[in-house]
């Protein structure tokens, strides 16, 4: 037993709706249900019950056990002050306010369907599931109400994403170009080293970036140095050592701390390699002085895929690390990269630049996410086993945000497609 059954029993109103008694005897009629409180407090707001023949408005409380209320210390809590209803599976104490008074208190194990119970136990069973909880029913639930609940859980996962531009931006003094420079880092650092360029991009100055773009050779000293690609041992090419002055001269005269770690190799296909990353951020930034603008401005796939219509630099065209020639070839961003680069940074800043500025790009973000080819990995795999086959960015990131914050949590009865599943019969 789970408290989102109760909250599910309680706000899917699957109660009779007489008969229903306090732990002392007395008749309970429920007038209205409140509104469901996702916070800290009470987990239902503004509920009206009669007990008793007298009319009662205020806060239902839910645990499992009655004797709960004790052990998360609401007896002290003022916020607990005005619950009407003490709503348990099992009554096993009597329970008290601050104030000495008694709580009225429904347990809901009396009247709850054996049906509902069964449905519940056979959801949450997770010995019989490969995937997740609802995989052998998913095909039960119309495509409407599956496409709808993938709209909201992208919006969702857009509120996620945002909580680290939200920090980026309270460090940053609100400077939006700046955390897209850091975003944009992390991206081109892809899995193995998003991580490493963005502790590293946060850490260096974007001012001293805005000083150094119009010089090719001081942008490229700044970034390989300060993401540690020039610390390399027994190399002496020339355009090593030409990085390596430049970036001697910046730590000088910026002040700056020379970088003590460097980025990983190993396990990275040639074009993944840190050094070819760093090579088109740098062009992006030479290509673009304000980035940041012009991203904002761009509002089709088109345009958006022409800013980023980048390569590494000519040095790079017959290199993968520095000091050791390789076989001649173009490394230019392709549309995959870029796809992901608009996944992952470009529409959760512009979420949020829209928020800030009280603009609704809502439907515009929308809109460029399902133009997108969906992602391919395991996760969304084994969805598409299940149930209708995920067609863009979207539906995947939606699916994505459905699997991490839902379906591995058993939050199922939070989920759309759950309640769904639990009403279908009852």
């Amino acid at each position: 037993m789970r408290e989102d059954l109760l909250y599910f029993i309680w706000k899917h109103n699957k109660l009779p709706t007489e008969n229903l008694r306090t732990g002392n005897g007395e008749p309970i009629l429920v007038k209205a249900l409140g509104t469901q409180n996702s916070l800290a407090g009470p987990d239902f707001f503004n509920a009206k019950v009669e007990i008793d023949g007298q009319l009662w408005a205020g806060n239902v409380e839910m645990h499992i056990k009655s004797s709960d209320w004790y052990v998360h210390h609401h007896e002290t809590d003022e916020n607990y002050n005005n619950v009407i209803l003490h709503v348990v599976w099992e009554d096993d104490i009597a329970v008290f306010r601050k104030d000495g008074s008694q709580i009225p208190t429904l347990e809901v194990k009396r009247y709850v369907s054996g049906k509902l119970l069964e449905d519940y136990r056979n959801l949450m069973d997770n010995s019989r599931i490969n995937f997740i909880n609802c995989e052998r029913d998913l095909k039960d639930v119309g495509p409407f109400l599956i496409d709808n609940w993938l709209h909201r859980l992208y919006i969702e996962r857009l509120e996620h994403k945002s909580r680290l531009i939200i920090e980026l931006l309270q460090t940053s003094k609100n400077d939006w170009e700046a955390v897209l420079f850091i975003l944009l880092a992390k991206n081109f650092g892809s899995k193995v080293n998003g991580h490493y360029f963005l502790d590293r991009a946060r850490q260096l100055d974007f001012s001293i970036v805005r000083k150094t773009i119009n010089g090719p050779l001081q942008l490229e000293a700044l970034l390989f140095g300060h993401f540690g690609l020039l610390i390399v041992e027994e190399c002496s090419d020339s355009y090593y050592v030409q990085l390596q002055k430049e970036y001697d001269y910046l730590l000088r005269k910026f002040d700056m701390e020379e970088s003590q770690s460097k980025p990983e190799f190993f396990g990275l296909r040639p074009m993944n390699f840190p050094t070819v990353r760093v090579s088109q951020l740098v062009n992006l930034y030479l290509k673009n002085h304000n980035l940041f603008s012009r991203l904002m401005e761009s509002n089709s796939l088109e345009s958006i895929y022409q800013v980023f219509e980048i390569g590494a630099g000519k040095y790079w065209e017959d290199h993968y690390t520095l000091g050791k020639a390789s076989k001649k070839s173009t490394k230019k961003l392709s549309k995959k990269f870029i796809d992901l680069v608009v996944i992952n940074t470009l529409v959760p800043i512009k979420f949020c630049y829209a928020k800030h500025t009280g603009r609704d790009w809502n439907d515009e973000l929308i809109s460029l996410m399902s133009e997108l080819g969906r992602e391919d990995n395991s996760i969304i795999k084994n969805f598409d086993k299940m149930g209708p086959k995920t067609q863009n960015a979207l539906e995947s990131q939606a699916k994505l945000e459905l699997y991490t914050n839902y379906c591995v949590k058993n939050k199922c009865m939070q989920c759309v497609i759950g309640t769904q599943l639990l009403n279908r019969n009852t």
